[in-house]
This record gives structure tokens, sequence and C-alpha cells, in this order.
């Protein structure tokens, strides 16, 4: 679903938009000619070309987000304004027939604001209300919850989202409220502007299963944004634009059950121990992978196991998400981030210095 370019780890066939080159490396091969209806992979592979009628390039983001959906996990979007973060999670979340609520994440917002409150409903003379205090559902009650700048709002409220993320709920006043499913949380962030900003806590990180880069489009990419843009196109009225549903709730319910079928050889789970325990020993590092950041990684190569067709994970697969499921959950030394060590960098290094399992 992603750009098919060389780079990044050599063979891996990775969904994703690194931050700065390397470029995207290659992606699996779209379905051909399958019944939609009854296929869920060439369901939710279709999603790219529904998805294409608005939204130009950013192939590698929405193979993420895909990619996330199915491993039913949250992701952190990572990007300057303007380069349709917003846009394309709206289109995404049309294509595959899922309610979106977005939330503008700002320093008054309220911990309630987003996950609801008890109301009194005072009794009436035309008998509206019986005088009881009620649960109001907050914006996290849907599908895709876009979590917009969500470090412009203070600690308390973001931690609001926590529980959300991780237990699929939301406790008011002892009583525990459940989310719809599929539920996920995409948050964005402007990478540029810190001025006003509180940033996020690992225990807040370690709930993304992706942090992905939205970088700007090529020239080419841009030129046709424009040109679109002359011939009247509106990106934010889906209805005109053509988008419609391509995949279901029960696609990616279908589609989560297969994954969870995928085999995983136990060398490629050694290969991922390995991986994870040597960004804890790397010498930039301060802060290495937690076993739940391996357990990440193991699901989200099954789902791109998955999109790729294969019944299996190979190493390649490891190699393909280790980078989008990593970044955000480990530290650098702060001598080393002034020097220009990037994470990505880092983790480079760590993936051709770990022996590949044949």
């Amino acid at each position: 679903m992603s750009d098919a370019e060389p780079g990044g780890t050599a063979g891996a066939p990775s969904p994703f938009a690194p931050p700065a080159p390397p470029p995207t490396p290659t992606a699996p091969p779209a379905p051909q000619a399958a019944e939609a209806g009854h296929d869920p992979r060439a369901a939710i592979l279709s999603v790219r070309d529904e998805v294409a009628k608005v939204i130009v390039g950013q192939d590698g983001t929405l193979s993420g987000l895909v990619a996330a959906l199915l491993a039913q996990g949250h992701v952190l979007l990572e990007g300057v304004p303007g380069v349709a973060k917003t846009l394309i999670v709206k289109t995404l979340a049309a294509a595959l027939d899922l309610d979106v609520k977005r939330v503008q994440f700002t320093p008054d917002l309220m911990p309630s604001d987003v996950t609801g409150q008890l109301v009194l409903e005072a009794a009436g003379e035309a008998g509206v209300g019986d005088g009881r205090f009620r649960f109001r559902p907050g914006p996290v009650f849907t599908n895709v919850l876009l979590a917009d700048e969500i470090n412009r709002t203070p600690p308390k409220t973001q931690a609001a989202l926590l529980e959300a993320m991780e237990e699929r709920q939301v406790s008011v006043e002892g009583a525990a409220h459940p989310l719809p499913d599929p539920f996920m949380v995409i948050a964005t962030q402007n990478p540029i502007e810190y001025e006003g900003t509180y940033p996020l806590p690992e225990a807040q990180l370690d709930r993304f299963l992706f942090k992905l880069a939205v970088a700007y489009p090529s020239a080419e990419q841009e030129q046709e944004v424009l040109a679109r843009h002359d011939r009247g196109l509106d990106p934010h009225d889906a209805a005109a634009a053509g988008i419609r549903p391509v995949a279901t709730v029960a696609d990616i319910e279908a589609a989560r059950a297969q994954i969870r079928d995928i085999r995983v050889e136990p060398a490629v789970l050694g290969y991922i121990v390995a991986v994870a325990r040597a960004t804890r020993t790397a010498p930039a590092v301060t802060l290495g992978v937690s076993p739940r950041g391996a357990a990440m990684v193991l699901h989200a190569a099954k789902a791109w196991a998955w999109l790729a067709g294969r019944p299996f994970v190979t190493p390649d697969e490891v190699k393909a998400v280790v980078k989008p499921c990593v970044r955000h959950r480990i530290q650098l030394r702060p001598e080393l981030e002034l020097e220009g060590t990037t994470v990505d960098g880092v983790l480079d290094g760590i993936l051709a210095a770990v022996p590949v399992p044949r």
C-alpha cells in the first residue's frame, strides 16, 4: 500500500514513510482482481485506491494506519501543519465505514471533555428526565478518535486517554463504559513548534503502536494537489469526492482473526528479542525498548505479513516495522542528539548488527 522505492533496511517491505532519507522501502503487491466482498484482504487493500481520490501520495502513512488498525494499535502522526494528517484520517475512516471524531487538544481542555461526564437530568413537568445522574459519553466513544495536537494539552488531560487506549473502556465514578469495537486513537503533533506544548510522557508514548512521520509530498505530487484544487475538488467533502466504503467492520474483524493465525517461528521470535535487547545495550541509548515494545513489534509484523499475503512472519517483516514501532520508545544520550545522532540512525545500526535468522 505504499510507493515501491528502494532504501531503509535492505529487502524490508516497509509500509511506512520515514521522516527523512532513506526513502520508503518496498511495499507488498496489490491484490489481483479479487472479490472485495468475500476477501477481507482484497477489501482492505482496495482502501488505497479509494483514499487516492482525495489524498495524493502519503502511501506510507496510509499503510501504517491500516496496519495499526488491524493490529489493534494506536498511531502518533508527526508532521508540520498542512501535510494532510487530518484529511487522511477522515478519508480513511470514510473508506472503511468507520465513525470518526476529532478533538482539538488545547491547554484548557478537561479530561471529561474527552471521556464524558455524569450529568443531572432534572425532572420536568413534561416528564423529561427523572432527576438522576446519567453518563453522557464524550467524543472518545467512536471508532477513530483524532486527537489533534495532543501535546498542546496538559498531562492530566493526556492521561485521560490511557485507560481508553489500553483497556478500551472509560471509567467514571467507578462504572466502566466499554468503547466501540474497533477503536483507535490517532494523535497528531507538530515536530517543529514546541512553545506552549506538553511533551508526551513515556507512559503515554508507550501506548502508541507506531509513530509515523508525515513528510512533504514530492514536487510531482504537490503539483497534482494544486491541479485537483484548480479543478474544484473540495477535499473536505467526501461525498462529492466520490469516497465510498469499500471495507466494513466485518472485514476488519475477519482480517484480525486471520492475523492471529499468522505463524511465527521461534527463530523469528528470538530475532525480535535480540533487536529489543540490543536497544537496551546500545552506547547511544539511555532508555531501550521494553518487553511491551517487543510485543508490539510482533503484532505489527504479523499484520504486515498478512497485508503482504504471507501466512508466516519473516525477518523482513520485523525489519519493516521496527522503526515506526520503536522510534518513540527509546531515548538517546542528549549529547549525541546535539551532535546530530538520530533514533532512526541508531536503529539502522542495530538492525545491521543483529544476526538475521536463516
